[in-house]
């Protein structure tokens, strides 16, 4: 079993220095080479970090003696670097979302399996404490039944050419609810539309219905003033909210809800709100120590292939939705 290990990455833009940050972080692992084709991004490595080398070719990195390569570039490149990596027997982690289809996913993921690879995916909320402690809240059956989970992450930008809202926010709030349940939804319905880039969504509301009569709407926007990343899983005997811009309070339980004693009575019950402790840790650390342990021992990391291919199934399912919907638009008029 190997201790030392080194790892390449590709693409040096908004993730490539944090990951980098954190498995530097880890005992005996180092990150040796950075491929990227911005010039200007490898000048600061140069400068700042010159004993990681550098190129514009990516391919200098499988070809080198790395075990580990992460691949941090846009979504439509996935696919095409990871399936290298993985021919040239390098373990992978890939951003989210892991591939751009499933049919390119489950490729990948054979791949991985026929060569005892490793094949994971950057699905940094699932690692979150907050986020696993919520998931405690749920599998505990703390809050009883689950009738509905609202989900909204939103923000003024930053706006994409290559992918619509839903393939760049919505891949972190479906990988949760997953997460949270350990269960698919069975149909996706979504209204979406595009203010500032023809054709290209930047705001987004997906319903999800699962099979056991739960719901789940998940709010993604690039055009709002307010910065909001928060999930409410609202329950029969309690609901929670976790919010992952308030530090000190992310998981809040209350003790209150609804019930029917005779139809159509409701009444109503308010109880405490209860915060707990939670031991933070930053969920990219988490994430890299995953990756890396998995390569040491052999063991699937958390954020699998297949944990990827079940979000993709999500997003694709919620592309064809989109798309109906537009040629809908298209077709009727409303006089």
């Amino acid at each position: 079993m190997r201790t030392d290990l080194r790892f390449g990455l590709i693409g040096w833009g908004y993730w490539g220095p944090k990951i980098a940050r954190n498995l530097d972080g880890l005992s005996n692992v180092s990150v040796t080479m950075v491929a990227d084709l911005d010039q200007s991004r490898l000048a600061s490595i140069a400068v700042n970090q010159p004993w990681i080398k550098t190129t514009t070719d990516f391919h200098d990195i499988l070809n080198s003696d790395v075990d580990g390569v992460v691949i941090a570039a846009p979504v439509r490149a996935h696919y095409q670097l990871a399936k290298e990596a993985l021919l040239h027997d390098k373990h992978v982690l890939v951003e989210k979302p892991l591939t751009a289809s499933v049919a390119q996913a489950e490729e990948l993921i054979e791949i991985a399996r026929q060569r005892n690879l490793i094949l994971m995916v950057g699905h940094t909320f699932e690692y979150s404490p907050a986020v696993n402690e919520l998931r405690k809240l749920v599998q505990n059956g703390d809050l009883g039944k689950i009738y509905c989970v609202e989900a909204e992450r939103v923000n003024l930008g930053l706006f994409r050419s290559d992918i619509n809202v839903i393939w760049d926010l919505a891949p972190h709030d479906i990988s949760i609810l997953l997460y949270l349940f350990g269960k698919a939804p069975e149909s996706v319905k979504v209204q979406a539309h595009a203010h500032l880039q023809s054709h290209i969504c930047d705001i987004a509301h997906l319903d999800l219905e699962f099979a056991d009569q739960m719901t789940a709407h998940v709010h993604v926007s690039w055009l709002h003033p307010c910065k909001i990343r928060r999930v409410t899983v609202i329950g029969d005997a309690r609901m929670v909210v976790y919010d992952d811009t308030n530090p000190s309070e992310m998981i809040k339980v209350y003790n209150k809800g609804a019930d029917v004693h005779a139809d159509p009575v409701v009444s109503y019950r308010h109880g405490a709100i209860t915060i707990p402790h939670i031991d933070w840790v930053e969920p990219l650390r988490l994430e890299c120590e995953d990756f890396v342990n998995s390569i040491r021992t052999g063991n699937q990391p958390r954020a699998n292939g297949e944990v990827g291919l079940a979000v993709v199934r999500v997003l694709e399912a919620a592309q064809a939705a989109l798309e109906k919907q537009e040629a809908i638009n298209t077709a009727v008029t409303v006089h």
